[in-house]
């Protein structure tokens, strides 16, 4: 499936679940309001992703007090990979984890943790921004960033539904429209999560390759996926986690382990560090 269609089928099924949410909180009104809103919100992560993103993350331009280090090896990998030098962003967070963003290669961002700096060595830390690089480059991050910006609406609507039913909104329309509306209270954010997995799972493979090839060391990155995953079962996705509905964005998904391994937005790290062992053994 190609880059605009698969944009085109998030935006119509995103589109679709809000209407239904916004039907179920206030009839006829409220599902005209959600195509509204709908439409507003394609249009604004559309055009302005990257900056949802960014501020759903809490992420930051890197300043001079920070390590001008990483800008220059993000300035490095993207020459080598043959885009444009993405802006450079930090999130304040002891969890090691890193993502991209951008509508396009043109407008492409790279954020990284200062738990990751800390965390890893040099070359694994050029496998990790390799990596979200390759997603810029395969142009995943526009898909990425519109499922995260419109997963995100979709959880407040629901929560709003939530209190709308606990407050009785729905008794006047019987019980089989609160039971209805209490059905749609928890699937709606599940069917959101549902559709952020089907569309990144095979793009993570895709873009660990696209890593290993604009490095040359895919097993600098496995090392990298190894402990960034083992940190990430340890803090349980203390910080950055915070608003699930970006969890797909980040190179290893920080909610790992128990439950939300169902809704893994990403494939098992144990088999992409397999994939990239196989791929070194592939080298000269």
């Amino acid at each position: 499936m190609n880059h605009m269609l698969r944009t085109a089928l998030l935006m119509t099924v995103m589109t679709v679940l809000v209407v239904v949410i916004g039907g179920s909180i206030a009839g006829q009104g409220g599902a005209t309001l959600g195509v509204i809103i709908a439409i507003v919100m394609n249009l604004l992560s559309y055009w302005n992703s990257d900056t949802l993103v960014l501020a759903m993350t809490g992420a930051r331009p890197f300043g001079a007090g920070d390590n001008p280090a990483i800008p220059q090896l993000v300035a490095d990998l993207a020459q080598r990979a043959q885009i444009p030098t993405p802006k450079v962003y930090i999130v304040e967070s002891a969890e090691p984890n890193a993502f991209a963003t951008g509508r396009d290669p043109e407008h492409g961002v790279v954020a990284v943790t200062t738990g990751i700096m800390r965390t890893l060595n040099h070359d694994e830390l050029a496998g990790v921004i390799a990596h979200e690089l390759a997603h810029i480059k395969n142009r995943d991050t526009l898909v990425s960033a519109i499922s995260a910006s419109m997963a995100g609406v979709i959880t407040q609507f629901a929560y709003l539904l939530r209190w709308g039913t606990l407050l009785g909104g729905n008794r006047q329309r019987g019980g089989t429209s609160m039971l209805s509306s209490l059905a749609l209270m928890i699937v709606a954010p599940i069917a959101a999560t549902l559709i952020q997995m089907g569309i990144s799972r095979t793009r993570e493979f895709a873009a660990d390759e696209g890593a290993a090839q604009i490095t040359g060391k895919p097993l600098a990155l496995a090392q990298a996926l190894t402990k960034i995953d083992t940190q990430a079962h340890a803090t349980q996705a203390t910080t950055i986690a915070a608003n699930p509905a970006t969890a797909s964005l980040f190179i290893i998904n920080p909610f790992s382990g128990g439950l939300a391994s169902w809704f893994s937005t990403h494939p098992p790290t144990a088999d992409r560090v397999a994939r990239l062992h196989e791929l070194a053994k592939q080298q000269p």
